[in-house]
């Protein structure tokens, strides 16, 4: 399987712009700059994407997790908050956070738990990336 985004960029570092786009077109010629990188510009950044990225393949990995140990989420919602850094190689993303937030109607705490765990150390983007990653979840029964 094999997957494509497109990057287009014209112009010096911090006086340029660009563009993003993706296969699926849920990005198509999204702009991305520096300001909106290092600043409060509009548009969006790699790092932000990422985050997304990072936050989504966590939960349906979690919700598959769960749904082997019997129990179907109503909701997950996951906020992935990445950290990037100024490092001797230059910035570099060292840290992201997952903040989890699952309803489950008669949910085990403790299985819960351990299917988080799991998806944190195994969803593919959770993987791919070389940073400290955290979690802090909570389960809500209803």
């Amino acid at each position: 399987m094999n997957r494509t985004g497109m990057a287009v960029w014209s112009g010096g570092l911090k006086d340029g712009k660009g563009w993003l786009s993706t296969e699926s077109k849920t990005l198509s010629e999204t702009p991305y700059s520096f300001s909106a990188r290092f600043k409060d510009g509009s548009g969006t950044n790699p790092e932000e994407l990422i985050a997304a990225a990072h936050a989504g393949c966590f939960t349906m990995d979690l919700s598959g997790r769960l749904g082997a140990v019997g129990m179907k989420p109503e909701e997950i919602r996951t906020t992935s908050t990445l950290t990037m850094e100024k490092t001797d190689k230059g910035f570099s993303i060292t840290k992201i956070h997952l903040d989890v937030l699952a309803r489950i109607q008669g949910g085990d705490a403790d299985a819960f738990q351990t299917a988080v765990k799991q998806a944190k150390e195994g969803c593919p983007v959770s993987r791919l990336l070389n940073a400290e990653i955290s979690v802090t979840a909570q389960l809500n029964e209803k």
